[in-house]
């Protein structure tokens, strides 16, 4: 079953979505992934959680969380 995770990282520059990309890449279970610089996401799709990848990015020193979609 395929989740899609969805989290708010700084994504600063192209050093910083190399680094975060090689993270999610070592994820285990993946099938696609995503990065929209203007929001700051990365949107990842598989049999993953949330928290798996949040604790993938800690590891290399992002901060991320879920994503929250802003209410109007």
């Amino acid at each position: 079953m395929s989740n899609v995770v969805e989290v708010k990282v700084g994504l600063h520059c192209v050093d910083c979505i190399k680094k975060i990309l090689k993270a999610i890449k070592k994820i285990q279970d993946i099938e696609t992934y995503d990065v929209d610089k203007q929001l700051n996401k990365v949107i990842v799709t598989g049999n993953v959680t949330t928290e798996e990848v949040i604790k993938a990015l800690q590891k290399i020193g992002k901060s991320a969380t879920a994503w929250e979609p802003e209410t109007q």
